[in-house]
């Protein structure tokens, strides 16, 4: 369900991987391209997908102890650097936005909020993949992991999203799938909202949002009731 309420001055920071887009299928297909080619299995999706969040240097490492050829450090710098350009060649193959996300997304951009991604992936992985899927301008600035003093769940990641667009952190809503999202929020006094069908190793409901939602049409309300805009006898969509 959306709202007519107004969401001028609000700030809503969305992470990228598991809350926007599901990228496991690109990932993990990028990092089973490396094991192929190293004579190896695929690792399972499956198992992989709660451990996104860790990056590609874990997936790299768990995929490659999992094969049964476990990696010397050594190696690892050059089968990150091969990973990455797998990565961009293939960054929106198989990945897409959640459903409900670009209604969601088009609708808070109407109802005056600003929206920024805060994500612990890199910025030009994170700007290329929102520019294949069409999210690109839907964002008034994208703040990857390279762009901020501090990684989430440090509060100066969410800090520097929120500057960046000219934001307010008591009118600013984090909108996550992952323990680093949800300390992010709370590190930084922002609301919390988080989504049920991400990447996530604790079970989602444990991180106590302020929210949870299990899908997208969910967003601009629950968005509206907190940050004080959702009247009870408000028109809705």
């Amino acid at each position: 369900m959306t709202t007519r309420a107004s969401l001028a001055g609000a700030t809503i920071a969305f992470d990228l991987d598991g809350t926007l887009v599901d990228t496991a299928p690109d990932l993990i297909g990028t990092l089973n391209v490396l094991l192929e080619q190293e004579g190896l299995p695929p690792f399972p999706i499956a198992r992989a997908r709660p451990f996104i969040g860790r990056g590609a240097r874990w997936m790299i490492e768990t995929g490659f102890e999992a094969a049964g050829a476990p990696l010397h450090p050594d190696r690892v710098p050059a089968l990150f650097d091969r990973f990455i350009a797998r990565y961009l060649s293939r960054i929106a193959d198989e990945s897409r936005p959640f459903p409900g996300c670009e209604a969601a997304l088009d609708h808070l951009k109407a109802r005056g909020a600003r929206l920024v991604v805060c994500t612990n992936k890199r910025t030009d992985l994170s700007v290329a993949l929102l520019k294949a899927l069409g999210l690109a301008r839907r964002f008034e600035a994208v703040i990857g992991a390279d762009a901020a003093p501090a990684i989430k769940p440090d509060a100066r990641h969410l800090q520097a999203a929120v500057d960046a667009v000219g934001g307010d952190m008591a009118r600013t809503i984090m909108v996550g799938d992952a323990a680093t999202d949800a300390g992010a929020a709370r590190n930084a006094g922002a609301h919390l909202v988080l989504v049920s069908f991400g990447y996530t190793e604790i079970p989602v409901a444990e991180l106590n949002p302020d929210i949870l939602i299990d899908h997208f049409e969910e967003l601009p309300m629950a968005c509206a009731r907190l940050l004080g805009a959702c009247d009870p006898k408000a028109e809705t969509l």
